[in-house]
């Protein structure tokens, strides 16, 4: 272990690519097909570039399209087990509204358009980020179909987003954000799964020594 004092400072850096990836400002996606699209594009160029999973995500203007933010899958460049797509592109959407509730008086409708169904951490994380939609590309069984550990997510999730007032829509161009996740896996990518060591090491008051 480090003997180091503790960091207090937490830097999260896009990949340089990704601005180049940004379509013009005014630039609107007026299909959630298009707008799913764009992210899976992301999601292809962040695997490719090594910069992360085969995931992105990105906060859009739920009534004109427009893009208001984005993210990629950033967990094994920036050594950050939460720097999901999903935690990345609300993070700044927030940065760009000056709110922690992207649901808040003044703003339009957001929508939240991830290349796959949201793991146990970013479904938990989208109740409070206030986005009035989430569309989805990818299921949850395609992303442990090529190995990764979604987590503990309940069968409904689904409809108790929809009690929370937080529209779901699923399969958005599933098999293109599929064949992403395939890809991924067949090139050698990494599964970046926490805790590959034994069962009996994970409670040994030494095992993190």
């Amino acid at each position: 272990m480090k003997n180091a004092l503790p960091q207090i400072v937490i830097t999260l850096s896009l990949p340089a690519w990704l601005e180049r990836a940004l379509p013009p400002p005014d630039t609107a996606f007026p299909a959630v097909e298009d707008r799913m699209r764009f992210v899976i594009g992301l999601a292809e160029r962040n695997s490719a570039a090594g910069t992360g999973g085969p995931f992105a995500a990105a906060v859009f203007n739920g009534g004109t399209g427009r893009l208001i933010a984005v993210g990629v899958n950033l967990v094994t460049s920036l050594n950050s087990s939460i720097a999901h797509a999903e935690i990345i592109a609300i993070m700044l959407a927030q940065q760009w509204a000056g709110t922690y509730d992207l649901g808040g008086s003044g703003l339009p409708p957001l929508e939240l358009v991830s290349s796959a169904e949201p793991c146990a951490m970013c479904l938990g994380a989208i109740p409070w980020s206030g986005v009035r939609r989430l569309v989805c590309g990818a299921t949850g069984e395609d992303v442990t179909g090529i190995g990764f550990d979604e987590g503990a997510k309940p069968a409904i999730w689904q409809r108790e987003l929809e009690e929370r007032g937080i529209a779901v829509m699923q399969n958005v161009c599933r098999a293109e954000a599929a064949a992403v996740l395939r890809r991924y896996a067949e090139q050698g990518g990494i599964i970046y799964n926490a805790r590959q060591g034994k069962a009996s090491d994970r409670m040994r008051p030494d095992a993190a020594q």
